[in-house]
């Protein structure tokens, strides 16, 4: 007698092509209504309180909200917080490293300088990024890999590269740098994927990425900002955790599979469906 087919995960469908889809009007929101509203930075950077409001933390904050309203109506609050896929102990050290780098590496001398307003209003722009992104990202786009039968690594890989690709719209006229950078970025979404299987919950890769934007930011401040010496320690972190990570590639997942059979969530065929994406 055959066991009967695993229940379907809770809430609506969606498949890639249709996440894709959400991801290219997220980055609207975000590069649309930033070219709207902004202001002219000259050479780059965050000169001032009104540039981070205009240029960061109002479209960053509307893509929040949409993303927030995604999760709403696919009914995926559930899944996309809490992720029970656990990994080895030594992955631990992912997030930890990166959270004490993310401190440390914090120009602090330059946002010394800087008024109070200019100093929350950027805390408030890369905590906005770190939600947005994440949920986006780490939430719904985790979800639907996850929902279209592929294997741990593939969620970790497709996440990732399209969480790169989607940086590249912010490198455009740059060339090969463009691409340089979507390959970085895809590390760094891949770490942000470990922080989400070592915590649990989506809100342990929320604060790291949240941390991690605000010590890079804080170096690019101001009117006339000067990087500190700090600056290279999230370069470093980041080559030896790539370094780390692929000489340990083989152990991330426990022995005797990535998940529990009674927590792994059950896949869903991948064809597009015209009615809920």
């Amino acid at each position: 007698m055959s066991a009967p087919p695993p229940p379907a995960p809770p809430g609506r469908r969606l498949t890639w092509p249709w996440f894709v889809a959400l991801v290219v009007l997220y980055l609207a929101i975000i590069q649309g209504l930033g070219r709207l509203i902004g202001v002219d930075r000259g050479g780059g950077g965050f000169p001032t309180t009104e540039a981070v409001v205009r240029d960061g933390v109002i479209p960053i904050g509307l893509s929040v909200l949409f993303g927030v309203g995604v999760v709403t109506w696919l009914g995926w609050w559930g899944s996309v917080l809490n992720y029970r896929v656990p990994v080895r102990r030594w992955v631990r050290v992912i997030p930890v490293s990166m959270l004490v780098v993310a401190v440390l590496a914090v120009n602090y001398g330059n946002l010394a300088d800087q008024p109070l307003s200019l100093v929350l209003s950027l805390f408030a722009m890369t905590l906005l990024v770190g939600v947005g992104e994440e949920l986006m990202f780490r939430g719904v786009g985790v979800q639907v890999f996850k929902r279209a039968g592929l294997s741990e690594g593939g969620v970790a890989l497709w996440s990732s590269v399209v969480f790169g690709l989607v940086h590249v719209s912010n490198a455009f006229g740059e060339g090969a740098q463009a691409l340089l950078q979507a390959l970085v970025v895809s590390t760094s979404g891949y770490f942000f994927y470990l922080c989400l299987r070592v915590g649990g919950t989506l809100l342990l890769p929320m604060l790291v990425h949240g941390l991690w934007d605000f010590s890079l930011v804080s170096h690019s401040v101001g009117a006339d900002p000067e990087a500190s010496a700090a600056v290279i320690l999230p370069i470093v972190l980041q080559v030896a955790l790539i370094v780390l990570v692929v000489a340990g590639r083989h152990s991330i997942e426990p022995a005797g599979g990535s998940a529990p059979a009674s927590r792994r969530p059950p896949s869903t065929p991948s064809t597009p469906s015209s009615a809920d994406g």
